[in-house]
């Protein structure tokens, strides 16, 4: 564990030390680390997320040029034809 200084808003720190008299959380440095794990998460979800949209795109937008499985039944059975 490494020990830090945050300067953070007083609001912030009043209802973190009230959640910790009424027994919510163990203490600030419990609450802050879990906070800030959770960002990390929901960002690297978010990121994960938009990832997969691109790729989701990508695959419509190249789905779209590919030929359709009855067009190639039929240029098959054209090409038989000839």
């Amino acid at each position: 564990m490494i020990r830090t200084t945050l300067s953070l808003p007083e609001e912030l720190i009043a209802a973190t030390d009230l959640l910790i008299q009424k027994g919510k959380i163990k203490n600030r440095s419990q609450f802050f680390t879990d906070a800030i794990r959770k960002e990390i998460i929901a960002l690297k979800k978010a990121e994960i997320d938009a990832a997969f949209a691109e790729l989701a795109e990508v695959q419509k937008n190249s789905s779209e040029a590919l030929p359709t499985e009855s067009e190639l039944v039929n240029a098959s059975w054209e090409s038989g034809q000839n």
